[in-house]
């Protein structure tokens, strides 16, 4: 009885040294380079006119890198028939601006439904698919690849978190590292980003994948069932020990995804009182991310939000997270 009250003692004692070392690991401040990531669908979404409130990112903000995509779905609604007239768009005012872009592509991309599966393509057997996949890549890739405003590729959006998370019932994982190659073939000289869950993913395969890792960063989540749940508790230092763990170089990871706007009810934002959204985001709590991923080690964090910013200015009047990321872009 004695061995076993002190090997509890042993294990509560250790785990108390580990989190203090995690906090105390956690106090330096290192230098971070802040990106946007944008979302056309979502600001349409939002009832925002999308390419104004896109124009008004660059030129109001003026963020140095954005991360947008060029999602399956969007650019062959149907088979072999391509529209790139809205990421052409979105290319050339990057690159008018001097803003380097991440752009996605692949089955998935980030915003809700998270997968952007054709329909005509969700029906087809594996081969048929695989090969649809892949022009839609090829094309995508040979039309932008001598692009000055492309800085890199991100090929899926957390492709190996490991549950069911959005419409996803026709995602095929076996084909991401193909699709990894497949870019790297056609355009060896622009890395290819992979990205994964900072809470809920181990990170080592999608970190093996590509030639950097993106990692998302959520504090405060909402489940189905409503509850607000937070990682307050998760010190910085967390997420640099786990990337060395899977031998992970800071210099090559990004944070993909800080967030930065409400985690909604399913209702979404237009039906969610404001005094909900600000359960789980107002502006100390922005502040608060800030000052948190600023201390994990990374150079970049791409913030997660945007179109919700211009939302709360131009249908609540609240400019205050605007005028926030206007200061922090100017770091």
């Amino acid at each position: 009885m004695k061995f076993l009250k002190f090997i509890f003692m042993f294990i509560i004692l250790t785990i108390i040294v580990a989190y203090a070392f995690l906090w105390l690991s956690s106090i330096k401040k290192y230098p971070v380079e802040y990106g946007i990531s944008f979302s056309e669908g979502h600001a349409t979404y939002l009832g925002l006119d999308w390419k104004e409130t896109y124009q008004k990112m660059l030129t109001e903000l003026k963020p140095k890198y954005i991360r947008i995509s060029a999602a399956w779905n969007y650019v062959e609604k149907e088979k072999g028939n391509f529209d790139f007239s809205h990421v052409d768009y979105m290319m050339e005012e990057a690159r008018k601006a001097g803003t380097k872009v991440t752009l996605v592509i692949g089955q998935k991309a980030p915003r809700w439904p998270e997968c952007y599966v054709p329909d005509w393509a969700s029906t087809m057997e594996d081969k048929d698919y695989a090969n649809s996949l892949k022009n839609y890549i090829e094309t995508t890739v040979k039309r932008y690849k001598d692009n000055s405003a492309l800085e890199y590729w991100q090929v899926e959006n957390e492709p190996f978190i490991p549950f069911q998370f959005g419409e996803c019932a026709n995602f095929h994982q076996d084909l991401v590292e193909d699709e990894v190659k497949l870019v790297n073939y056609l355009d060896a000289p622009h890395w290819v980003i992979v990205t994964d869950s900072g809470e809920l993913s181990w990170w080592k395969k999608a970190s093996k994948t590509g030639d950097l890792f993106g990692t998302t960063i959520y504090r405060v989540v909402r489940t189905p069932k409503g509850f607000i749940w937070k990682y307050d508790w998760l010190p910085a230092s967390f997420y640099r020990y786990k990337a060395q763990l899977f031998g992970i170089h800071l210099e090559s990871m990004y944070v993909s995804e800080l967030q930065a706007e409400p985690w909604f009810t399913d209702a979404g934002p237009n039906e969610t009182s404001l005094e909900e959204q600000m359960k789980t985001m107002d502006l100390k709590r922005l502040e608060k991310h800030v000052n948190f991923v600023e201390r994990i080690g990374v150079s970049r964090a791409y913030l997660w939000g945007v179109e919700w910013w211009y939302w709360m200015s131009e249908k609540h009047g609240d400019d205050s997270y605007i005028n926030f990321v206007k200061d922090l872009m100017k770091k």
